[in-house]
């Protein structure tokens, strides 16, 4: 084993003596290995943040929270192909669809309803365009998390009295109040006066829209008079019990449905039940096929640069014959030559590897300071790129390597 890392130790020695001495050649080297790694590593972090951010936001919806609406998040069952125009012509849940599911599903922990859409919100002469206004019934809370920066949640009285009153969320209160507390103060969608009674903390943004910083939630009792009601969205969010599973779950909120919408059985459903595990399933399967078209492009980065590294190495070995015959002559061993050439190639592919994950990293730094986009280098993608760098140095050089061993001492000394 010392003898090993003896023969590794001289190996690098030399490889690395070699470098120093053939300067330019092997910055050529670095730059082609440097753009390859650089382009795969730069490509998987992209994705990894990308999906990172979008399967956080599709979490914060909750994993146990059946979401019952007109839309699937995928194709269904049965169907081959998103069939929008199908589902489309599906009615919007109601509040006599919560009502049953109150009463009726013993698998369910809490049930929220809201309906929404968009409207121009006003405070004396401050205005904010396209917020969403979110109707909602006593218990979104329940499942939805509900967090105040300041004021209070509806009372279950004034839920059911569609009392004209508000929360609002963090963006909204920035935008038409400023730094005024806006508690207590009223507000003016749609002609209709709304006092304001609580503000919500701030979400910050979600890839799904779930957070609540553009929203103002109202009591659903008093939507009516501020959406269109026919055109207005809606949807229910059911929480299991703890353990219930959620394909427990949805058996029993099927079959209530079915009921109280009056299916026959032979019918196809009218709504649609949605989890996130769905979607997560979907996006693992999505971003598989993206980091193979990455890996694909960068390989093709990579690929230059290794034919970059062999061309380096046969004319190294070439310049080098008569050394290689000196130390064969003196008792090198075949496999110290190899390793020797062989280490030198991966030592530079390795260092030109660096060197692209060191400008990724500085990207990523970039974009977070002037985007705030949350790319993150990872620990992965780091021993991914040094890997690719590796398997490259080793493609690259083996065969100059494989030459270089294979001399005939006497042969290498007359041609040096």
């Amino acid at each position: 084993m010392k003898i090993l890392f003896r023969i590794i130790g001289e190996s690098f020695v030399l490889a690395w003596n070699s470098l120093k001495s053939n300067k330019l050649r092997s910055v050529l080297s670095l730059l082609s290995i440097t753009v390859g790694i650089f382009s795969i590593i730069a490509v998987f972090t992209m994705i990894d943040s990308f999906r990172d951010r979008l399967v956080e936001s599709f979490e914060s919806l909750g994993d146990d929270v059946i979401f019952v609406q007109k839309m699937p998040w995928a194709p269904e069952e049965g169907d081959e192909e998103y069939a929008w125009w199908k589902y489309f012509q599906r009615p919007d849940p109601d509040m006599n669809d919560l009502k049953a599911i109150e009463k009726r599903v013993n698998s369910a922990e809490a049930s929220g309803y809201a309906i929404f859409g968009s409207r121009k919100v006003r405070y004396l002469n401050s205005e904010m365009n396209d917020v969403v206004i979110l109707g909602i019934s006593y218990h979104y809370a329940d499942v939805q998390k509900i967090n105040l920066a300041d004021g209070r949640y509806f009372t279950e009285a004034e839920i059911k009295g569609g009392r004209p009153l508000a929360m609002i969320g963090a963006t909204v209160a920035e935008e038409i109040f400023g730094s005024s507390p806006p508690v207590g103060k009223t507000i003016k969608v749609k002609g209709r006066n709304l006092r304001v009674i609580g503000v919500l903390e701030k979400e910050g943004e979600s890839m799904v829209g779930n957070s609540h910083d553009e929203n103002v939630l109202i009591p659903v009792g008093f939507a009516n008079q501020i959406l269109n009601m026919k055109r207005a969205s809606s949807f229910i969010m059911v929480k299991a019990k703890p353990g219930i599973s959620n394909a427990m779950l949805k058996n029993e909120l099927t079959s209530v449905l079915r009921a109280v919408r009056k299916l026959s059985p032979k019918a196809d459903r009218n709504f649609a039940l949605n989890e996130t595990s769905v979607v997560l399933n979907q996006l693992d399967m999505l971003f598989g096929v993206v980091n193979i078209v990455g890996l694909i492009i960068g390989g093709f980065s990579m690929l230059v640069g290794g034919f970059s590294i062999a061309n380096i190495m046969f004319v190294s070995v070439k310049e080098r014959t008569k050394q290689i015959g000196i130390q064969k002559a003196l008792g090198a061993k075949s496999y110290f030559v190899l390793l020797q050439f062989l280490f030198e190639a991966v030592g530079l592919s390795l260092f030109g590897g660096v060197i692209g994950i060191v400008f990724v990293f500085i990207g990523t730094v970039v974009l977070d300071y002037f985007f705030d986009f949350g790319t993150t280098l990872t620990i992965g993608n780091i021993v991914k790129g040094l890997s690719f760098s590796i398997i490259i140095g080793l493609i690259s050089g083996i065969i100059p390597a494989w030459m270089a061993a294979k001399l005939d001492p006497v042969e290498a000394m007359r041609q040096g």
